[in-house]
C-alpha cells in the first residue's frame, strides 16, 4: 500500500475542541495514559472525518491504522461525547427568552436509515414514514426565527406522526415557554397541539358538490 497526504475540510479549532472533550472523557473513565491505539487528536480526526465525508468505517479505521471494531468503538465514543454537550430543551428556551426572540419554529423530519426494523400493531413497518415514503427515524427540531437550529430531539420510529413525537419530546416545555411569551409556529402536522403552538389555517380542497373539506392527514401506524 502507498501512503499519501490528504486534507480534511474541517477547521482545526473544531478538531482541537473535540480533542479536549475526549481528553476529559478519558480522564473521567480512568483511561491510563498510553494504552489507546489513537490519541485524542487522531480520534477526533476520525470522528469528524466521518461526519464530513460519511465514509465507511472500515476505510476510516484502515487510514487510522486501527481495526474496524476499534474504529466503530472510537467513532461512537466521539459521537457520545459530542452529544453530551447538547443543551436540553428547557435550557434552549430560556436562552431564546434571554436573547429576546419573538418565537421559535417547531418542525420534524425523517432521517433516512435502512438499518432498523420493527412492525406496528397493524403489520406496517415501524420505521417506514408514510409522509416521506422512506425508511428512517422521526426527529423534532426547534429553530430560531432566522432558521438557525437550536435543539434536536431523540429519535422516534419513522411511522410516528410529528404531533406524537412532539408530545413525547417537546410540547410540555413549549407550553411553558408560550405562557411566558415565546410562541411556537408549526405546520399542519401539529394540529391539535394546543396552546402556544400556532398552526396556519388547514389546507382545503373542493369536493364534487362545490363544498370545501379539509385535506386528510397522511396515514400512519
Amino acid at each position: 500500500m502507498v501512503t499519501y497526504v490528504a486534507t480534511l475540510e474541517v477547521p482545526r479549532h473544531a478538531v482541537e475542541f473535540l480533542s479536549r472533550l475526549l481528553v476529559a472523557h478519558r480522564r473521567q473513565i480512568g483511561t491510563p495514559k498510553g494504552p489507546r491505539a489513537l490519541g485524542p487528536f487522531r480520534q477526533a480526526v476520525l470522528v469528524l472525518r466521518w461526519f464530513r465525508e460519511r465514509g465507511c468505517v472500515h476505510c476510516l479505521a484502515r487510514d487510522a491504522g486501527v481495526s474496524q471494531a476499534t474504529g466503530y468503538r472510537y467513532l461512537h465514543e466521539g459521537i457520545d461525547v459530542l452529544a453530551d454537550q447538547a443543551p436540553d430543551l428547557h435550557e434552549v428556551l430560556e436562552r431564546c427568552q434571554r436573547d429576546g426572540m419573538t418565537h421559535a419554529f417547531l418542525d420534524g423530519t425523517l432521517i433516512a436509515s435502512d438499518r432498523l426494523a420493527g412492525v406496528c400493531e397493524n403489520g406496517n413497518d415501524l420505521w417506514f414514514g408514510q409522509k416521506h415514503k422512506a425508511f428512517g427515524g422521526n426527529i423534532q427540531f426547534l429553530a430560531a426565527p432566522d432558521g438557525t437550529p437550536l435543539w434536536i430531539s431523540h429519535v422516534e420510529p419513522g411511522s410516528t406522526p410529528d404531533i406524537t413525537a412532539a408530545r413525547i419530546h417537546a410540547l410540555p416545555a413549549l407550553y411553558k415557554a408560550a405562557a411566558e411569551g415565546l410562541p411556537t409556529p408549526a405546520d399542519k402536522g401539529y394540529l391539535g397541539a394546543s396552546i402556544g403552538i400556532r398552526i396556519p389555517a388547514a389546507a382545503q380542497r373542493a369536493n364534487p358538490n362545490g363544498h370545501f373539506t379539509p385535506i386528510p392527514a397522511p396515514r400512519t401506524c
